[in-house]
């Protein structure tokens, strides 16, 4: 590292601990300042209302503008702008409903639906383990956007959980949003097992 904190071709290099106040404890730090947006809640809506949703609002936008991967009748699957792992989809219904009761028989289907051709998705184009799949219902359930429901979809990797999450509270993704969305919307629904 030079003196100036940059590596090869000017590239930064992570910060050290020596130097910080506290006991150097040997660990390089990984800046994600960019994701105190989504923990302080600046970028969530300011109500419960359609006109502040982010997921009335995307289908409104080109699909790359807004990370849509696909579209259906009823529901679109969008990715996640604050991923737990890379290609963690959310299948929203374009209409703002909050209960999972109050879904239509087709908005239910086709949220079903897509939630099966994300998972053959994604295992087509990144080979996960496992999945995760899951609602938040109401903020006390864990939605961060209580007022719109959406389905999680988030790919699992053997090991995925190491110690940046448990110890650092970070999460190291490997593949850019843009990347990810073009790579799931060009092998959507091209293999419906």
């Amino acid at each position: 590292m030079t003196a100036h904190g940059a590596g090869a071709a000017g590239i930064p290099e992570p910060e050290a601990a020596a130097g910080f106040p506290g006991e150097p404890d040997g660990f390089q730090r990984l800046w994600t300042p960019h994701r105190m947006v989504y923990v302080g809640g600046d970028a969530k809506p300011r109500d419960e209302g359609e006109r502040e949703c982010p997921f009335c609002a995307a289908p409104a936008h080109e699909d790359a503008e807004r990370l849509v991967v696909a579209r259906g009748a009823h529901v679109f699957a969008v990715l996640n702008l604050y991923p737990y792992n890379p290609g963690h989809l959310l299948i929203c219904p374009y209409r703002h409903v909050a209960d999972y009761t109050d879904l239509t028989p087709e908005e239910t289907r086709e949220l079903a639906e897509f939630s099966q051709v994300a998972m053959r998705t994604v295992r087509r184009v990144s080979g996960p383990d496992g999945f995760n799949l899951g609602m938040n219902q109401g903020a006390a359930g864990g939605a961060g956007i209580a007022a719109h429901l959406h389905q999680h979809v988030v790919p699992r990797w053997s090991g995925d959980a190491n110690f940046l999450p448990i110890v650092a509270q970070t999460k190291a993704l490997p593949q850019v949003h843009g990347d990810v969305r073009a790579r799931l919307a060009e092998a959507w629904g091209s293999d419906d097992e």
